[in-house]
Order: structure tokens, then sequence, then C-alpha cells
């Protein structure tokens, strides 16, 4: 072999930040900053990075050898502090500048910290500015290992925003991924997928903390919105073609079995599932930590990772990250008994993942899982070591890191890692302890290293903002949000809305109240007033129909709404009361009494509470929106025999027999632009888009169904006589059927497969049948009488 020699300046390229760029005929492009020491290595017509500055070509820093390989090397190299900081996943951090913040500089130096989860960005410049910066620190450090931005979800909608007006600039918009599930098309997700980490990596972003692939089998859950919805074969293939889209690269871009440049890690969440929320409250809280499995149903709730997210189609075979959820699986620890957290789970983690189902990808757990929680239960903020709450923080991380979990979220400081470090020294020795840090390491960093950031994790600003949301990806979201949208009822084919002689129509378009919010995170932030405002943009309704406030005088009113806000089934005011806390979460507008409810809930107690049982029954709620419901029926007083149109903004499924038989055509949305909504209205577009759930009858049927089972509700039927089932949908010719509802198709539940006391309808259907025989034999006697 060739002695390796230091390049001289070699054929670079110098920007404003001072990145430096080599590029190679057969090798890829390096980019390192003139100011971190690093310099370059040439062996033969090959060139690296010397990133440990010392002065040879090391296994880790030779791109010709396998992710797998290098990452090995470089574990071996490190300290266990250094590999402590690469357990780190930071908190929130919003980029604001081009420059790093004081405590960005403090972790990234002296916590060894690698993994940055970003938030909202001023812009796309300033984020690939400030990756720049950032990668420049970190490179300059140590052994050079480059940061793993990652981020949640950040494609959803402006819904006010025009679609041609917000082509360019800000990242395309696209349906929720309760949305992207209505189209049906695993296709438009995997499409998603490739302009998704196009931008991701024009942000500097290599890691998605994504899909949420959890079984929504409870319709009260407010994280509903942001997964596939309840069935579990179409969860995963929706789950299939995400990772497949966000993690294979193609052609000059690929590196090795899919890996490549443009690919972004894909961290699917939440194993086992996080779906089965007892009376549907989450798990962020200590009052929804319970998940519960009524219908003995855990093995199903795997089926998109199993069938899903760890069998990949594009190259890289499986996703390359896993979030266990904070629920406590209540009851489903088969070897061990326990009652924890999953990421706390030894048999979740290390039997069921790791042993049984082989995943050897990273794991990390969800954001502030250690920490002592709150004692206000009501509260977002503290804690989430659900089970153990009685450990020390580092015995929470020893637990954890024990059971097979790699990487700790929303955590800056490497401190109490390294307690747990020593810990599990005292009880296994130091060689025990080396050996399982370095395979987290490992794990980390084979991750970095597929997506090619060792050698060049430095944008072209330029590039970036004209890559990000750039028109031809505005437009592929735009179309997806089109194919999302749901037509449950059209009464004597009102729509679409075309006028004769080609003259617009006139609309009537009533105002919502939009109800106060409180922060959100329980924090200091005042609650915002409420208002009376249009939920959409007149400007762009405007561009369909004509607009009076005038209901005499409108051809049609169109009344935009959003889905009942049912609360989050819990409230300190009750306990202050005397009370447990606990109320329903309603999935009506109304006024609703919990006569349906359990007794005595399946799981309870926490520190602080005085009582296990859990139970809310015959307590009442009403939706905070409840005045949407007075609104559609006001709007149907008024325009009298006129149509009245109902757009609904929705994540969960609602009970809309409150007001159904009142409009004359209700068109679904899950988070779309104002403009696809009417695009469908006026005809442009032909609705496609299928319910990715069952739409409950009442709430009945809510409260009687089991957490953990899908699709076991009886489904509302309208006055057209269709039924809101799973896979329903309708076109301009009536109810869909096409190759996907035969797809997905699935035999409705009968009365004796759903829970016990959920038959009401067959028995209201039974009892109304009799009537009417009862009632025709009556006429037959009375009519021979008069004979």
């Amino acid at each position: 072999m060739q002695k390796p020699v230091i390049a001289e300046s070699n054929s670079s390229e110098e920007n404003s930040n001072e990145i430096e760029f080599v590029e190679q005929k057969n090798g890829p492009v390096l980019g390192y900053s003139s100011t971190s020491g690093v310099e370059i290595i040439t062996e033969g017509s090959d060139q690296f990075k010397d990133l440990n500055q010392n002065g040879q070509l090391d296994d880790y820093e030779d791109w010709r050898l396998s992710a797998e390989e290098r990452a090995e090397d470089l574990a071996s190299r490190m300290s266990i502090e250094e590999i402590a900081g690469l357990m780190l996943y930071s908190s929130h951090q919003s980029i604001d500048s081009a420059e790093l913040t004081e405590d960005q500089n403090s972790y990234i130096t002296n916590d060894n910290l690698r993994h940055v989860l970003i938030t909202n960005v001023e812009s796309s410049e300033t984020a690939a500015q400030w990756n720049n910066n950032a990668q420049a620190l970190a490179e300059g450090l140590g052994l050079g290992i480059p940061l793993n931005n990652s981020s949640d979800p950040r494609h959803s909608t402006d819904s006010s925003a025009e679609f041609n007006a917000g082509a360019g600039g800000d990242i395309s918009m696209w349906p929720e991924a309760i949305g992207l599930a209505a189209t049906f098309d695993p296709e438009i997700v995997e499409q998603f997928g490739h302009i998704a980490s196009e931008e991701y990596r024009s942000l500097g972003i290599a890691t998605a903390l994504s899909p949420q692939i959890d079984i929504a089998t409870d319709p009260r859950w407010y994280r509903f919105p942001g997964t596939f919805g309840e069935n579990p074969d179409l969860a995963a293939d929706m789950a299939k073609a995400y990772g497949d889209g966000f993690q294979t690269s193609n052609e000059q871009s690929e590196i090795d079995e899919g890996w490549g440049y443009t690919s972004v890690n894909t961290m699917a969440k939440h194993w086992p599932g996080g779906g089965t929320g007892e009376a549907g409250r989450d798990a962020h809280y200590a009052f929804g930590k319970y998940a519960v499995y009524p219908g003995e149903n855990f093995d199903e709730h795997l089926t998109p990772f199993l069938n899903g997210a760890f069998d990949l189609e594009g190259g890289t075979d499986s996703v390359s990250a896993i979030m266990p959820y904070y629920t406590i699986s209540w009851n489903q620890d088969e070897q061990y008994g326990e009652n924890v957290g999953n990421a706390y789970s030894k048999y979740m983690i290390q039997d069921l993942l790791r042993d049984t189902y082989g995943y050897d990808g990273v794991v990390t757990t969800d954001w502030g899982i250690i920490g002592d929680p709150n004692e206000d239960i009501e509260q977002f903020a503290g804690g989430k070591s659900w089970g153990v709450e009685k450990l020390s923080d580092p015995e929470r991380f020893y637990k954890v890191i024990i059971n097979g979990v790699d990487q700790f979220g929303g955590v800056d400081e490497s401190g109490d890692i390294l307690e747990a470090y020593q810990l599990g020294v005292e009880e296994h020795g130091e060689e025990f302890m080396r050996n399982r840090f370095e395979e987290s390491a490992v794990r980390l960093l084979t991750n970095i290293f597929q997506t090619g950031l060792f050698e060049n994790p430095y944008l072209d600003v330029q590039e970036s903002v004209e890559t990000v949301g750039n028109s031809e990806y505005m437009e592929a979201g735009f179309e997806a949000q089109l194919k999302s949208i749901v037509m449950l009822k059209n009464k004597d084919n009102i729509l679409p809305l075309q006028a004769e002689n080609n003259e617009q129509l006139t609309a009537y378009v009533p105002e919502r109240w939009f109800p106060p919010e409180e922060s959100s995170f329980g924090g200091d932030d005042e609650a915002s007033e409420g208002e009376w405002a249009p939920l959409l943009n007149l400007d762009i309704v405007e561009d369909y129909f004509n607009i009076t406030d005038n209901p005499d005088e409108a051809d049609f009113a169109l009344v935009a709404i959003e889905g009942p806000d049912g609360g989050l089934g819990y409230s300190s005011e009750d306990v202050e009361n005397g009370g447990n806390g606990y109320f329903p979460i309603t999935l009506q507008y109304g006024e609703y009494t919990a006569e349906y409810a359990r007794e005595q809930s399946i799981a309870g107690g926490h520190p602080t509470e005085d009582s296990t049982n859990r139970s809310y029954k015959d307590k009442t709620v009403t939706a905070s929106n409840t005045k949407d419901l007075d609104l559609v029926l006001e709007t149907r007083e008024k325009m009298g025999d006129k149509p009245v149109i109902a757009s609904i903004s929705m994540g969960n499924p609602a009970v809309l027999a409150e007001f159904e038989d009142e409009v004359d055509a209700i068109l679904v949305n899950f988070g779309v632009q104002d403009q696809a909504v009417l695009e469908i209205l006026s005809g442009e577009v032909e609705p496609s888009g299928l319910l990715p759930f069952q739409m409950p009858a009442n709430m009945k049927t809510v409260e009687e169904q089991y957490e953990d089972v899908a699709h076991d509700m009886v489904a509302y039927v309208d006055s057209e006589r269709n039924t809101y089932d799973f896979a329903f949908g309708l076109n301009w010719d009536g109810v869909i059927q096409d190759e996907r509802t035969e797809k997905y198709e699935f035999e409705g539940v009968s009365s004796n497969e759903l829970p016990q006391t959920a038959t009401f309808a067959n028995n209201y259907l039974i009892t109304g049948i009799l009537l009417l025989l009862l009632g025709g034999v009556f006429i037959i006697i009375q009519r021979r009488k008069n004979i």
C-alpha cells in the first residue's frame, strides 16, 4: 500500500463559510472547514479526511470500507465520555440565527453531544448556515465526529396559504399522516419520503423522528392525526413506503445498499404501539401513562413494525432507529411481570425487540423519560419516568441502557450517563460495560456513516435555498392534499357546485368561534383570547365563488368547522372538589355524559394519586368548540331549503349524528390548504379520499369499543343510508369501489365479535323490525274489522 500523504490545498473551493470541497473522480466529495484543523490525506488517486488529525489514514476515515467496519473501528477509539455524548439527543432547538447559542456550543464541546433535534428554522438559508457552523465546530474536536441533526415531522400545511403564492421558500406542504393514509396509496407516501428527504438534507437534517406507525385503535387519542389510522395492514404498507422514500438514495447519490447522500435515517415510533391508552388518554401526561389491552390484541400492534418498518424494499432493509413510547403496557410483560414505561422494560426492548424480532438498529427513548414527574399530574412539564418513579436519575439511565436502549431523547448533559456507567461497572465489571457502551456507539455511528456525513456534512447555502419548497415539490404536496380529501355526503348530487351560464355562485361563509387556548405545555404562556373569524381564507374563496354575509342572497352556505375538541381526559379542578380528576374524552360537539363508561378502570395508580380507579363513569363534558355545532344548525335555519355544505378539518374520528341530516354535503380534510377544498367543491378535481378509520355512530360505541382492537365500533349510518366505515368515500358517481377498497377490504364486525355491550345498534335494528311487523299486523287486523 502506498504511504498516505497530506494533500496541499488540493483543487478545493472556498466559500463564505470557509468550507472547502474536494472533488474526486472515483470517490465522494470531501467537505471540511478550513478552520477546523482537518487536512486531506492522499493515497494513490484517493483522498480522505484526516478527522483525528494524526497524519495517518485510520479505518474509520476510509470511505472504501463499509459503514459497519468504520463504526466498529471508531467506537473502539472512543472514550467512555465520548460514547456517553453520542448517547445524548438534544432538547428541542429553534434555529433563529446562523450562529450557535452558548448552550449549543457547550453541549457539543463539553458533553460530546452529536445529535441535535431541530424545531422551527428562520429560513432555509439560516438553517444551512447554522449547520455549516455547527459542523465546523464538531469537526475540529477530538475524533471529528459530525452532527446528526434531526427533525419531527415538519411538512404540515398553512391552510390559508394560496398554492401558487406558497411555491418556493417554505418547505413543501403535505396533509397530516392520517391524510396520507386517506389516499390509501403507498406510492404517494414513498414520493413524499423522497421529496422530504431532499428538503431535510438541504436543511442539514439527516434523521427523521418519524414515521409514527402506532395503530390508532382508540379513536379518542390526541396523537391519532400523526398515525396512518387503525388498520394494521394499511399502516404497515404506509410505514414501508415511508421508510423506503426517506432512506433510499439512488444512482450517484448512493453509497451502498440504498444508503447515501440523500438518505435520511427514519425513526419509527412508538414501539410496541402507543395507540391503546386507556380511555384514549395520552402518556405524555401521568394521567395517561397506562396502555391497556382488553381485547388481548397486543400482537396486532406489532404489524406495522414487522411487516412494514422492518421489511423495506429499497435496499436499506429496515428503518435505522426505533422509539419506544412512554406508556406502561399494562400486564403485557410475560417474562418479568414489570409494569414500567416501555423504554424501561427489559421484556419490551431486549427480549421482544432485540431477541425475538432481531432488531439491531438504534433504539432512542422518547423525550424526557428521565427525571422526576411533575407533582401536578395535569402538567405536561416534568419527567415521564412511569413505573420507576422511586429510582434516581442515574439508576433510570442504567436500567434503560442495560435493557438495550442506545440513546436518550431530550438530554443535553452526559453526567448521569457516566454515573450509570459506574453503576454497571460495580455490578458487571469494566469489560462488560465497555462492551455494552461500544455496542450502542457502533449502532449510532453506523447511522452517521451510511448517510455520508463523515465525508461531507456541509451544505451549499444557495443550493439549499433553491431546493427547499421549490415549485415541483410544492405541486406534489398539493396533489397529495387533493387526493386526501374525503367526501362523506352528497345529497341529490349537490356537488360539484357549478352555476349555469358559467356565472359564479354566491356563497354564505359564516364566521366560527375560535375558543381560547391555554399553553399546551403547561407553561406560563397566557391563554389566547377567543374570537369570531372565518376558518377559511376568504380571499381564496373569492377566486371560486362570490361571497355574501346575507344568507338570503346566497346560493349555498359553506360552513367550515373543526372536529370536536373533546379534551385530554383530566382536570385538577375535579380533584380539588373531591373527585379523582378523570373525565371522558368526547368525540361529539354537544354535552356528553359517560353513562356507559367502565365502573372500574383497567389500570391506575400514581405516586400523587389516592386511588387506583381512574373511572369517569357518569361525568359530563362538552367539547371546547361546541359552537361549531351551533354554527351548522344556525346556518341551516338561516338558509332554509338552500344547500348547506359542511367542510370539516378533522384529526380524530367524530360523531356526526348531531348535525349530519341538517347538511346537504360533507367534506372531510386532514390538514390541507383551503384551496384544495375549494378545488373539490367547484368540480375542478373529483374527490378520491377514503376514510382511514371508522366514524362512530355515537359515544356509546366509543366507550364500549376495546382500546386495542381495530374496527370494533358501530359505524354511523347517514340519512342517505351510507355507512361511514373504514375505507368509505364518495366520488361524483357515488360510493368508491376500486382496487384500493378491494385490497384493504375487511368484513364488518358482527355483533358477537363486538364488546359484549356494544350491540345496541343491532338491538335497535331488531326492535325496529319487530315494531314494523307488529304495525303491519295491526293494520291488517284493522282492515279486516272495517271489512
